[in-house]
């Protein structure tokens, strides 16, 4: 690295993902120290990212689950693409395992009959003076006998080589049921938490919202009024160029 050179970009405005979020509230004290540092301070080295990983998942469900050896015919073809240095093989190595990996336990995955459509693009909501990006992979609908719309959504996690643990699982769902809840409450809509999934991709469980996950959620506003008060005191990472 050049003596000098930017290595943190700052987000001056307390802003979190879902996903951080869920992993604050189940982490230790000093995790969710770390946690906001890396929110606060984006690392700005290249950083392996499933993107396209999970469009590949993302499409395979939208579709129906049909046709999986698919699946494993996109995994072959990223891994087998020309990179131009040693952090694009690696990148499109992970890429190919996140997919084969989820091609492995896709059965797992069974989600109740609804229809599934795309998220579209992500919200930015204010939570007590937290900026919380929710950026489901798919939402999901279903109407029931009366003709009430019950509304839900779908995210993706993959933790190599481990599963997703039921804590921070179940704080993502309750994120997504109490934001669906935010986001509709004029529309006639009703979230449901037995539709809002987080899918651990490594091992294909589908976490729905816990039974608690209204408690769950009015704890994360909580700590998102805490994280806002906070976040101009949290300092960089030790010999960070920001």
């Amino acid at each position: 690295m050049i003596e000098g050179q930017k290595t943190h970009t700052l987000v001056k405005k307390p802003s979190l993902n879902v996903r951080y979020l869920a992993d604050y509230m189940a982490a230790s004290e000093q995790r969710k120290r770390t946690v906001l540092r890396g929110c606060k301070y984006r690392s700005t080295a290249r950083m392996i990212q499933h993107i396209e990983a999970k469009a590949v998942v993302t499409n395979h469900i939208l579709n129906g689950g049909v046709e999986p050896e698919k699946l494993l015919e996109k995994a072959h073809s990223i891994q087998g693409k020309l990179a131009v240095d040693q952090f694009e093989d690696d990148l499109n190595k992970h890429n190919a395992e996140y997919i084969k990996r989820f091609y492995q336990v896709r059965d797992n995955a069974l989600l109740p009959s609804c229809q599934i459509q795309q998220a579209g693009k992500f919200v930015d909501y204010d939570l007590n003076g937290l900026t919380l990006r929710f950026d489901p992979a798919l939402t999901l609908t279903r109407t029931t006998k009366t003709n009430k719309l019950k509304r839900g959504a779908l995210m993706l996690r993959y933790l190599k080589g481990k599963p997703l643990p039921e804590e921070n699982a179940a704080y993502q769902s309750s994120a997504m049921l109490g934001l669906l809840k935010l986001i509709h409450s004029d529309d006639g809509t009703e979230p449901e938490g037995a539709m809002c999934f987080t899918l651990d991709v490594y091992t294909g469980k589908l976490h729905p919202a816990p039974g608690n996950a209204v408690y769950l959620f009015n704890e994360m506003k909580a700590a998102c009024q805490s994280i806002a008060e906070r976040w101009d005191a949290i300092g960089p990472p030790p010999k960070a160029v920001v």
